[in-house]
């Protein structure tokens, strides 16, 4: 469906190029790790899809090399593309993905692309507490249900859960489907636990590896809010991001002066209510980089398994 649609823009023309007319694209490539430094001999790949004719059906193509010591690499073709994807790989690294639509615009800028990536490196993945909560429901609007994240279920006596790491709590108004309003609360039940976002940098999007290597320890806020409404008239809120990458603080143990004694700490990938989250289980380590087949987390259905670190 997706190459589809794509084919039909593609075939749009504007700026006067035309996606079945031959044009040039270049994309030159700068591979750096999370410290800025070149990384020689990684593999990068481009797909392209161009189009064939007269029957206008797709063919895939591909151009491989390596990086130099610049960390540095060119491809380049005179086809039909509308689009473009690249991965970038080496031993020892995440694998990095990236995508370029064209769709109708045609600029120099898209057809002559400067990309500077990051390859992060692998670390030290640890078993860790992992579940993809796909449309996670709440069994109650309106009221504060605590999730066990060690668990992987609601606190009695809703599911089978015994301590509330987040406190879930989802208000929602509908007079129909083009008029409601939706605002979900994340809280926390210990003074110093909490949830902080965290934003990569345009090189590090596309990584297998979404987050830092450990979590901060500081700057967690004990609340979190997003809202979605619509209203007939008025322009839609839209506060959900699945592309989002939280840290989080449960089970936090302070001194009397106020201090982190201890803490367990974690990770989400995407945005409430569909989460895929990840809890290491030894207190006061903040490493989040997980190992997809170390997970603690048994009895879960096979859509909740995580395969991302």
């Amino acid at each position: 469906m997706k190459y589809i649609i794509c084919l039909m823009l593609a075939m749009s023309v504007v700026g006067g190029v035309q996606a079945q007319d031959f044009h040039d694209w270049k994309v030159n490539f700068k591979i750096v790790d999370e410290a800025g430094q070149p990384i020689q001999g990684a593999e990068a790949t481009v797909f392209y899809d161009r189009m064939a004719m007269p029957d206008k059906s797709i063919d895939p193509g591909k151009i491989t090399g390596l990086t130099d010591a610049d960390g540095a690499f060119m491809a380049s073709h005179h086809d039909r593309t509308y689009g473009l994807r690249f991965r970038v790989q080496k031993d020892g690294y995440y694998s990095t993905d990236w995508t370029e639509d064209f769709h109708r615009i045609f600029s120099p800028e898209k057809l002559n692309r400067n990309l500077n990536l990051v390859l992060k490196k692998i670390g030290k993945p640890i078993a860790m507490y992992a579940k993809k909560a796909i449309n996670l429901k709440l069994p109650e609007f309106g009221k504060p249900i605590g999730y066990d994240l060690m668990v992987g279920d609601w606190v009695a006596p809703y599911g089978k859960g015994g301590s509330s790491d987040i406190i879930l709590k989802k208000d929602y108004y509908e007079k129909a489907s083009n008029d409601y309003y939706s605002k979900v609360t994340v809280s926390f039940p210990k003074t110093g636990d909490g949830i902080q976002l965290f934003t990569p940098s345009e090189a590090e999007i596309g990584s297998s590896f979404c987050s830092t290597h450990e979590a901060p320890a500081d700057g967690y806020q004990p609340e979190l809010t997003r809202e979605t409404s619509a209203s007939p008239g008025q322009p839609s809120k839209v506060e959900y991001d699945a592309s989002r990458v939280y840290f989080f603080r449960v089970r936090t143990a302070l001194d009397h002066n106020g201090n982190v004694v201890s803490a367990h700490y974690g990770k989400i990938y995407g945005d409430f209510m569909t989460i895929t989250y990840y809890l290491n289980p030894t207190p006061s380590d903040r490493n989040i980089e997980f190992d997809p087949k170390q997970n603690l987390l048994g009895g879960i259905e096979s859509f909740e398994q995580v395969s991302a670190p």
